[in-house]
């Protein structure tokens, strides 16, 4: 089983200057500790769930390619890109820089985007959610068309490009893995089967659920063709990791056990956000008591 550490907020201190040292340390320590997977959010204002707009919140890919170069093994990956924010030939165009420069390394997460109030605060459309979902589809076409090297021209309902060339293309073949967030059942986890690499459920909805909706993905790669063992099933979780599980915080005990639930699930990969991020202790304790333990863990059906 896999491991993977979701960034989702720059709020450290104070001092809006330590921002970038603070990051790359981060970075630094979750390569060092063993972690599968870096993941930043792709949002432009920060999110309510996370804390007030006005937090810092940097922009997803150019995190990215700064914490690319802080670290050389580290997967590294948006979750998730709103499909809404950028123009899907130029959306692919950075993607795949990311990947050429990091030789190899990023995972492309897109989603139909929901954050209403960043797009109005930043003149960004937004258009109604059947919308954004027909411009996901067309955008996941657009990017396998482009990372095939096709470059004849692209017609679909919302875009349309002439020549959608994309040199150099991606290092990783036949392109950077596909991670469709979110767990709709009827659209989402059908373009997961169609189109995607991973999926990515919030672990937080308890096991049943979990194993309902990736049943429902199952089905739909069942009805497409498509083998459920090409999907990497992959769930979101916040986890407060401390040597002593003090204040209500979790163990490194108590995190393999939660590891291991998931992998008897059918999960590949936990990715899950830290409180206490910025904070040496938890790297320490992934790296010594919980990463050797988890990568030793099975996942069910592989």
């Amino acid at each position: 089983m896999r491991l993977g550490v979701q960034v989702p907020s720059f709020t450290w201190s104070q001092d809006q200057g330590l921002i970038g040292d603070t990051f790359a340390t981060i970075a630094a320590r979750a390569e060092r500790a063993g972690l599968y997977s870096l993941w930043v959010m792709d949002h432009f204002f920060q999110i309510s769930m996370v804390g007030p707009a006005e937090n810092e919140m940097l922009e997803g890919w150019s995190a990215l390619a700064f914490a690319a170069g802080h670290t050389n093994r580290i997967k590294l990956g948006t979750m998730v890109t709103g499909v809404t924010y950028r123009h899907p030939g130029l959306l692919v165009k950075t993607a795949t820089t990311l990947d050429v420069l990091s030789h190899g390394r990023a995972y492309f997460g897109i989603g139909a985007a929901w954050n209403e109030e960043e797009h109005k605060g930043l003149g960004v459309p937004f258009p109604p959610l059947a919308e954004r979902f027909e411009r996901l589809e067309e955008t996941l076409r657009l990017a396998h068309q482009m990372w095939s090297g096709d470059e004849k021209p692209f017609n679909g309902t919302h875009y349309h490009l002439e020549r959608p060339l994309n040199s150099p293309l991606s290092v990783q073949k036949p392109h950077p893995p596909i991670l469709v967030g979110g767990s709709g059942e009827k659209k989402t986890l059908r373009l997961v089967a169609q189109y995607g690499d991973a999926c990515n459920l919030f672990a937080r909805m308890g096991k049943d659920e979990l194993r309902r909706k990736l049943g429902i993905l199952q089905d739909h790669c069942q009805t497409l063709g498509r083998p459920y063992t090409d999907i990497e099933k992959t769930t979101l979780d916040t986890l407060h990791i401390t040597k002593d599980g003090r204040n209500n915080t979790l163990s490194p005990n108590a995190a393999i056990d939660l590891f291991g639930n998931l992998a008897e699930m059918g999960i590949d990969q936990a990715i899950f956000n830290m409180p206490n991020v910025s904070d040496p202790e938890p790297f320490d304790l992934l790296a010594t008591r919980i990463v050797p333990e988890v990568e030793k863990i099975k996942v069910a059906g592989r």
